[in-house]
């Protein structure tokens, strides 16, 4: 009886998942201007040609990566909802606010968000997907929390100002601007 195993090929979809989750690490360490299709290609060990066959071009490949970004953002934030310690506007918020502050503490993720408002300055595709991924964010978290629309713009902004303390490594400086910038600012 022949027992031979057959190695079973990745599905094009399956590809596409390694693809993005390589990208989100190349893309963080260089951003959309710095990172070439060939570096991501090779992360993933395929060929350029075959990440040509998934994404068209670079800026959808990035376009990609940003979106399968904020799904994990928004994965994050029902987390947090689902754990709050209360169905208050205030405890639902600073649950998510929570499960944010350690989603961004893998810098990859992180840093791919950051390159993406960067790139947005300039590249209309990427500007249109950051802008649908925080429309559908605030809508979320609006629908999620009950909170009015000062709530929802402080959560986005202390969870802007993270991004910025998480950069910076503010922990590892003990100055007064950093202790000002960081007062109850929960980052991992």
């Amino acid at each position: 009886m022949n027992t031979e195993r057959r190695r079973q090929l990745s599905t094009a979809e399956e590809r596409r998942e390694t693809v993005l989750r390589t990208a989100i690490g190349a893309f963080a360490a260089r951003g959309y201007f710095g990172t070439t299709t060939t570096e991501v290609a090779k992360a993933a060990g395929i060929s350029q040609a075959y990440v040509y066959r998934l994404f068209p071009n670079k800026e959808a490949l990035f376009v990609a990566v940003v979106e399968h970004c904020f799904v994990r953002v928004r994965e994050s934030l029902e987390a947090g909802a689902a754990a709050a310690k209360g169905s208050s506007p205030e405890a639902v918020l600073s649950a998510m606010g929570d499960a944010y502050a350690r989603l961004i503490s893998d810098n990859d993720l992180m840093l791919v968000q950051t390159h993406a408002q960067a790139a947005a300055v300039s590249e209309p595709a990427v500007r249109d997907a950051v802008r649908a991924g925080y429309a559908r964010l605030v809508e979320y978290v609006r629908g999620a929390s009950g909170g009015d629309d000062r709530q929802v713009q402080e959560f986005f902004a202390v969870g802007m100002l993270c991004h910025l303390l998480v950069s910076m490594d503010v922990d590892t400086v003990d100055a007064p601007w950093t202790r000002t910038l960081a007062a109850g600012i929960r980052h991992y």
